[in-house]
């Protein structure tokens, strides 16, 4: 406990405060020997880089939870399951400068519920490079990252139709037999189908936001 405090740059009380709040996960014990390693260390740099930007320790204690209760990667990729999205890796205090200090433990828990996030040690993975990047940039826009995450949860439920509709159509109509193979393969059709369905919809919504 001597050696990670000095690492960190703080006092063993300090340090003992901190086990206390459960903002670290306790040591691996050998014995009476209690061994702390460079993941305790990192999350007490994190914990300071959070406090210096204006977190208290009651949120901070809340993101460690959620941390500590969080997917974990593997989980969070499929396991290697197809994907055209690129993950993206992030340590807290990277994802608190993103999102402008919203980065709540409420806003956390959501994107974790929403599959968006996940943990891996003391970093944290975003699913997709295009979501994370749209979402910023509705923050900076002046919307509420919470209201982001409430809409990304019916865009999930519509997605989720349209993927069922299609899978629908390429498995079980027309030429028989084919397979997830195929259902890949054609997968930018129904993209496109989307994107142009989508583009025409706000189109209609601009014109009578005009009117």
């Amino acid at each position: 406990m001597e050696e990670l405090a000095r690492e960190a740059g703080i006092t063993v009380r300090t340090l003992r405060f901190y086990r206390e709040r459960k903002l670290i996960p306790p040591p691996r014990r050998e014995g009476r020997i209690a061994w702390y390693d460079e993941d305790h260390l990192a999350r007490l740099r994190t914990i300071a880089a959070l406090l210096d930007r204006g977190h208290t320790l009651n949120g901070i204690a809340e993101l460690a939870e959620a941390f500590d209760h969080g997917r974990d990667v593997g989980e969070l990729l499929g396991l290697g399951a197809p994907t055209e999205e690129t993950p993206v890796r992030l340590s807290p205090e990277e994802l608190a400068d993103v999102f402008a200090g919203q980065a709540t433990p409420e806003n956390l828990a959501a994107a974790l519920d929403l599959g968006y996030l996940a943990t891996d040690g003391t970093d944290l993975v975003h699913i997709s490079r295009r979501l994370l990047d749209t979402s910023a940039a509705l923050v900076r826009e002046g919307i509420p990252l919470a209201d982001v995450l409430a809409a990304a949860h019916r865009v999930r439920e519509h997605a989720d139709a349209l993927a069922e509709l299609f899978t629908t159509l390429v498995l079980t109509t027309g030429t028989a037999d084919r397979t997830p193979e195929d259902l890949q393969r054609l997968r930018p059709l129904a993209k496109s189908v989307v994107e142009a369905e989508l583009s025409m919809a706000l189109d209609r919504r601009l014109r009578g936001q005009r009117s």
